[in-house]
């Protein structure tokens, strides 16, 4: 037997419940008279639909009870279309519940028939909803942390998988933002030395006359203020990984002396003598053109082919078709759950704003200008001054070419199209004047994932 759809009816009027509980056969129904009692069934049984009378008691000719219930529900699971109960008198209070993340109303008294075909469309947007995540989920990456569907990502992953068992070195070229962090992160977790620590250090962040010792630590009374004996960095990641990010900032008399490890494995701490092996796993990364700084006598030849025996090289998010997007509904989805919040998406102007942006902060620009976004904005959706996009966007290039000139122009307008109709293939289509095949074939041949 076909389990039923389940839905949560909140009501203080017992004859109200039964008359309701008698129309709605088609669903499951659980039925809760005040706040405490409708949370505690939300939480048990979280039905995806749930009909709430705003008049509560201690407060059943006020809006106060009911208005707070709504709130906690969309705290607890922010995806469950709420319906709200509402007479000619309470319109405002109706109003007011859509603006908190109600997802419709219905008036008094109450029309079965107007009642039964709201809830079947909420049940409807909701289960889009959750295939739409699960399909989103499907297209993230393997790897702990990496949001993608773009092909050039994807074969980073694999990338990483099959070098992350062995022990070799990686550098990871990439601009500052594109998740460098994230790709190390994950090398060690798929590494034989996951249990172990993983240490990291930002190059360009620590004075040059503090980096020696941060490296590989001091002894006592190395130098004025080493009042205890200090491990370093390298010693610290011992039978893990250690990460120099930033490595094309490291100066050169380090870069010998970090050599002379990478060589022998074994340090000595800064006014020590004692040699100490190290078995560490040396991943870097850095944003900055190593063969020209070679050329420049900045970095030394032989560390870069020391530390580059498999390179990575990291996309710029303006090259990752669809990645945008994706980043900007996880964000959403996860501030929302970090923050208390119950933001449904972008308005129109966010969506062009987010669209024809270059995204030179990469990754990271994404997260936070979300994140600020997510916090600030009055309403359910994000808009462009809430994503802090105050003035043109600009940041492309003039184009000439006709046929890239339109390819960019048919990805930005379907691009729009699912964002709008939030990755639903075919009202994205019917939106765009097309049949489904015909979505379906441009977003292959365009790189666009849903």
């Amino acid at each position: 037997m076909t389990k039923k759809p389940s839905v949560l009816l909140v009501e203080d009027d017992t004859g109200l419940q039964s008359q309701l509980r008698w129309a709605l056969e088609a669903y499951d129904v659980a039925v809760a008279g005040d706040r405490a009692a409708a949370l505690a069934k939300f939480r048990d049984e979280q039905p995806p639909v749930v009909v709430l009378d705003l008049g509560l008691p201690p407060d059943p000719d006020g809006a106060t009870e009911g208005l707070q219930c709504l709130k906690d529900i969309l705290a607890i699971a922010p995806e469950t279309k709420v319906i709200i109960s509402s007479g000619n008198e309470e319109r405002a209070n109706a109003v007011e519940a859509i603006a908190q993340g109600a997802y419709d109303f219905y008036a008094k008294p109450v029309d079965i028939d107007v009642l039964n075909l709201i809830i079947q469309r909420a049940l409807h947007v909701h289960t889009l909803e959750r295939e739409h995540r699960v399909r989103t989920e499907s297209s993230l990456a393997s790897l702990s942390g990496l949001v993608t569907s773009d092909p050039g990502m994807l074969k980073v992953c694999r990338t990483v998988e099959k070098v992350a068992p062995t022990g070799v070195s990686v550098m990871l070229l990439g601009e500052s933002g594109t998740g460098k962090d994230v790709i190390a992160r994950a090398i060690h977790q798929l590494s034989p030395r996951a249990s172990r620590a993983f240490v990291a250090i930002n190059c360009a962040a620590i004075p040059e006359n503090l980096l020696e010792s941060e490296l590989f630590g001091h002894e006592k009374g190395a130098f004025t203020g080493a009042i205890r004996q200090t491990v370093g960095k390298i010693e610290t990641a011992n039978r893990g990984t250690f990460f120099l990010d930033e490595i094309g900032d490291l100066p050169l008399s380090l870069q010998a002396k970090l050599l002379r490890f990478l060589q022998d494995r074994v340090i000595e701490r800064v006014g020590g003598r004692q040699q100490i092996p190290v078995d560490v796993r040396i991943i870097s990364a850095t944003n900055k053109n190593i063969p020209d700084l070679i050329r420049d006598g900045r970095f030394r030849e032989d560390l870069f082919y020391r530390l580059n025996e498999i390179r990575i090289d990291i996309p710029p998010l303006r090259d990752r078709a669809g990645d945008v997007v994706l980043l900007i509904n996880y964000f959403i989805s996860e501030f929302n759950r970090q923050l208390g919040r119950n933001i449904k998406g972008l308005a129109q102007d966010a969506i062009e704003a987010v669209l024809e942006y270059n995204w030179p902060g990469n990754v990271r620009e994404v997260e936070n200008r979300v994140k600020r976004a997510v916090i600030m904005a009055e309403g359910r959706l994000l808009t462009a001054a809430d994503l802090d996009f105050l003035a043109a966007t600009g940041g492309t290039v003039e184009e000439y070419d006709l046929r890239v000139a339109r390819e960019r122009s048919e990805r930005s307008v379907i691009q729009r199209a699912l964002l709008k109709e939030q990755g639903n293939i075919s009202k994205a289509a019917r939106l765009l004047g097309i049949s489904r095949p015909t979505l379906y074939e441009l977003m292959k041949h365009l790189n666009i994932k849903a």
